[in-house]
């Protein structure tokens, strides 16, 4: 803590922890020293209960449970605490978010409420197929450059019947809030990328957040057919004026057209990046799907179209193109490659995925109740934002066999194997236990007489958030 970077970096995770600790209404003591537990486990959490035999915790196994199933959270204000915290930014400045939807598979979970099928992929190519559980869209800021961190800011559960752009817009219109009411964005500043996979509607989401100084960049699937903007209206011509123009079909180069914008640029994973742009186009709409309850003359929702061509990719597939929708018109080149490279961080979501998966341990507890698994959702957001704030203050502990680690470069998991000495000079608020004894619970031979409900398994959401998309450039994992 010698030097001024060290000392800040303290200050900054001290002050998060005190506020995480006010966040928790019920149970904040057992809430807060089992996410200490979290981030001070000895390799991937396993088990609930093998969490409070780890040295932070000073608890007996039964309020890991109790923490779970009773602990209560100011959601509201942990959403603004998270979205105070130092967060990363692009090459200019400007905030990226990233929205995808990551499920929580329950498929033996017959007594539990609320699951929908969520789409899963197998491990063969085409294989995708429908299990049932909770899934949840989380938000996310990018950092710039190749890697394995980002901030989450926001987790939603999607409950059947839910519209999942409109939870997202919802979702990413409470997020910007908390972002400018912390003072992350001021006026005068680049206006907030929002980046999504091809699951979202991207005109859909540009236009439910019209209102806000966002851009939306989404993937589109290769199949799909733009129109170009309605030619100008001829004094004396017979009929309405038209209010679409020409087909700009994805899959047929003849309608096309001149590119408005042209580069290529040598990247070291892909070869050649091949990224040409059409200005002003825009989905024709009609009273379908989700804009049938929309009343009067659906709107023109007019942005660029960025095709991308690489020269290979890293796993050795055959590349295929990929195809992007900005909100935004009238781009330049320098803007036009910013975004193409904006889109290929997106996938840096998967890593924190992976993290909270398969290390956190957020799919280990095999709760009854949707409120439980939120709960434990944002216990494990808070901890993975934890390791971030630490990342000034760690020291690679590598093992023997692992190459040396520069200290900026270090990954999640690595930061998290230090987390334990560095608990030592931060805020801990919990207070030590009061001496007590478990309850007698159910006497031994006698039946459970009230069994819990069963529930059936919804079939989706409104909109389906992950349909099949053609394999497209991603970027190596980094750890």
């Amino acid at each position: 803590m010698h030097d001024a970077g060290a000392a800040g970096a303290s200050r900054e995770l001290s002050a998060f922890r005190r506020e995480l600790y006010h966040c928790v209404t019920a149970r904040a003591d057992a809430v807060f020293e089992l996410i200490d537990a979290v981030l001070c486990a000895d390799g991937p959490v396993r088990s609930l209960p093998e969490l409070s035999l780890v040295a932070g915790h000073r608890r007996g196994h039964g309020s890991v449970y109790a923490a779970l199933g009773r602990g209560r959270i100011d959601v509201e204000r942990l959403r603004r605490a998270l979205a105070a915290v130092p967060l990363p930014r692009a090459a200019d400045g400007r905030l990226v978010l990233a929205v995808d939807i990551t499920c929580w598979l329950r498929p033996e979970a017959h007594t539990s409420a609320q699951r929908i099928l969520c789409h899963t992929y197998g491990r063969a190519r085409n294989t995708h197929q429908m299990i049932p559980g909770w899934p949840f869209s989380v938000v996310c800021a990018l950092e710039t450059g190749r890697s394995s961190w980002t901030a989450p800011l926001d987790a939603v559960r999607l409950a059947p019947g839910d519209d999942a752009a409109e939870v997202t817009a919802a979702q990413l219109r409470s997020v910007i809030g908390n972002l400018i009411a912390a003072g992350q964005w001021r006026c005068g500043d680049p206006d907030i990328w929002i980046v999504a996979d091809a699951g979202y509607d991207g005109p859909r989401l540009a236009f439910l957040l019209s209102d806000l100084p966002v851009r939306v960049l989404a993937r589109m699937r290769s199949d799909r057919v733009l129109r170009r903007a309605a030619p100008p209206w001829l004094p004396g011509t017979k009929g309405r004026p038209p209010r679409h123009g020409g087909e700009f079909v994805f899959g047929d180069p003849a309608t096309w057209g001149e590119p408005a914008t042209e580069t290529r640029t040598e990247t070291r994973l892909y070869g050649s990046a091949h990224a040409r742009s059409w200005d002003r186009l825009h989905p024709r709409l009609t009273h379908r799907s989700s804009w049938i309850a929309a009343a009067g003359k659906l709107p023109v929702i007019e942005g660029t179209v960025i095709r991308l061509d690489v020269a290979r990719l890293p796993s050795g597939a055959t590349p295929k193109p990929v195809w992007l929708w900005h909100s935004g018109t009238d781009l330049d080149t320098v803007t036009v490659d910013l975004l193409w490279q904006a889109f290929l961080r997106r996938f840096d979501i998967e890593h924190t995925f992976r993290m909270l998966k398969q290390t956190l341990g957020w799919t280990t507890p095999k709760p009854r109740d949707p409120a439980s698994a939120d709960r434990w959702t944002w216990m494990l957001l808070t901890a993975y934002t934890q390791l971030r704030l630490a990342c000034g203050l760690a020291r690679d502990h590598r093992r023997p066999w692992e190459k040396p680690v520069a200290a900026q470069q270090l990954t999640p998991a690595r930061i998290r194997r230090v987390f334990r000495h560095l608990r030592q000079n931060i805020a801990c608020p919990a207070s030590a236990p009061k001496p007590s004894r478990p309850g007698p619970g159910r006497p031994a031979g006698r039946r459970n007489q009230q069994p819990a409900p069963r529930h059936d398994v919804h079939l989706k959401t409104t909109s389906n958030p992950h349909p099949p998309t053609p394999a497209g450039p991603r970027p190596r994992r980094t750890g």
